[in-house]
């Protein structure tokens, strides 16, 4: 290869035997990290996704690499020698910028590229990168899930890098588009609309594309032998769920109460954000339920296990629902900002519970408070978790912030009253519709709101060691912390679940 003065990374493939070859004078390639306190190596500096457009092949056995083409459309927020994605298992074949060939290596779970020229501050750059996208590894790693038919997705938290080339984190969020091909025997769903469908002898094509941006850990794509059912929800909204062909009728009595479910939530927050809705049911033991965008994944277990409440099952629905308003369409800045997602969740779960099967709130809230300093001493306060134990990036999804953060919810509108509570939250889901945002802007609107300040609440309620006196019940005791304390039935599998 000819002497090139500028620094350039040698050709470097993704397989395990590929050594890098740097002069000894450039810099090694290095995964950096946008600085997320709980998952620091996450998300790349220096640019702002603003569009995905993935393409996937599907042959037909879920236990072997698709092939993969991932375009990333991104705005550079500064100068860029190199460009670092969050990408890992699977393999890179070839990279482009601008059209151009570029040179790549790997370090730690980053795709370091480095351009045929720099990228300038401000400027647009197209990344595509022909890549395997492979869904074999433990299920509890994320990404690529096995169904008993084919492939769904579940990425939360960190995992859509194990399926695609991204900035894998909540505060880069983007449009997506996807588009699939598989054996046509097969019904392929994705987030959003789909905007196409071609049939090409035997095997078929599928596009969809997100009308809002969306973070990587939402997305969602689903190869499977399904049905897909359509059905009118609130003010014409298409709700469609995806469902194993076989389970079509005895799913019907779950599926049908998905409208009623948008309509009491908008009741509650404001109309739906999204152009979609569905439930997409997985033949698959995932112990959780997902709120992708657009199309929350859940496991077949939860409607077909008959020892489980009516009540429950449909609070597990409205958890997950609410999401896409608490999560979804305003997403955390950082990972610590969790309990905005989960805590909302539980609590619109439990407001659903209280009102609709005389599942009483009070005292769902009195058992959290109860446990509530031992969630603490376990995991971290709601909003100053603990980080995830090695090798177990779920673990952040702890007592704390579902049941736990619900608790705040409620000491909150305990303490600036019911009708200031319900605008607050009104005003949260509009004000950052489509955005991200953070613990200090939720407590900053709460204190708009309620006409006073309210730091030492929060500041007690969400990062102090010990759980403060409840509001209107100062005879609620919560019992000393003890180590490893288990999350309380009845929420083991809402939100995320409990991993």
């Amino acid at each position: 290869m000819p002497h090139s003065s500028r620094r350039r990374l040698r050709a470097v493939l993704l397989a395990a035997t590929s050594v890098a070859l740097v002069a000894a004078s450039v810099p090694s390639p290095e995964p950096l990290g946008i600085g997320d306190r709980l998952f620091p190596q996450l998300g790349n500096p220096g640019y702002d996704v603003l569009e995905y457009d993935i393409a996937f092949t599907y042959k037909g056995s879920n236990s072997k690499p698709l092939d993969a083409v991932t375009r990333i459309g991104a705005l550079a927020t500064q100068r860029l020698e190199r460009v670092n994605l969050d990408f890992h298992h699977g393999t890179v074949r070839t990279v482009e910028v601008n059209g151009r060939t570029a040179e790549f290596a790997t370090a730690g779970e980053d795709l370091v590229i480095e351009p045929s020229s720099v990228v300038r501050r401000g400027t647009m750059m197209q990344i595509t990168v022909t890549h395997t996208s492979d869904p074999r590894g433990p299920m509890d790693a994320g990404g690529w899930v096995r169904t008993g038919d084919g492939l769904v997705m579940a990425n939360q938290a960190d995992a859509a890098h194990r399926v695609f080339p991204s900035n894998d984190h909540p505060a880069d969020k983007a449009y997506f588009t996807f588009r699939i091909t598989a054996p046509a025997t097969y019904t392929v769903v994705a987030n959003g609309r789909r905007l196409a469908h071609a049939v090409n002898g035997r095997t078929a094509t599928w596009a969809y594309r997100t009308e809002h941006p969306m973070a990587t850990e939402l997305a969602q794509v689903a190869i499977g032998r399904s049905t897909v059912i359509e059905r009118k929800g609130p003010h014409g909204l298409p709700v469609r769920d995806v469902v194993p062909t076989a389970d079509r009728t005895r799913l019907e009595p779950w599926l049908k109460k998905t409208p009623a479910h948008v309509t009491w939530m908008e009741k509650k927050v404001g109309r739906y954000p999204f152009e979609t809705y569905g439930l997409l049911v997985a033949d698959a033991e995932t112990g959780f339920e997902l709120e992708t965008q657009t199309l929350s994944l859940f496991e077949r277990a939860l409607f077909t296990n008959t020892a489980l409440p009516v009540w429950y099952v449909d609070s597990v629905m409205v958890h997950e629902l609410a999401h896409q308003w608490f999560g979804n369409s305003v997403s955390p800045r950082t990972w610590a900002d969790l309990w905005l997602n989960e805590g909302h969740a539980t609590w619109y779960e439990a407001l659903y519970a209280d009102e609709k099967a005389n599942q009483s709130l009070v005292k769902r809230m009195r058992l959290a408070y109860q446990h509530s300093d031992g969630w603490r001493a376990a995991g971290g306060p709601p909003a100053a978790p603990e980080t995830p134990a090695p090798g177990k990036k779920l673990s952040i999804f702890r007592p704390v912030v579902y049941n736990g953060s619900a608790l705040v919810l409620y000491a909150l509108r305990q303490t600036i009253g019911t009708d200031a509570f319900a605008r607050l939250e009104r005003e949260w889901v509009r004000r950052y519709r489509d955005g991200v945002a953070s613990t200090q802007d939720f407590t900053r609107l709460a204190s708009q709101i309620a006409g006073r300040d309210l730091t030492q609440f929060f500041q007690g309620w969400l990062y102090a060691k010990r759980t403060p006196p409840m509001p209107g019940h100062p005879d609620w005791r919560s019992e000393p912390p003890v180590r490893n304390t288990a999350p309380d039935a009845p929420h083991a599998a809402a939100g995320h679940g409990t991993p």
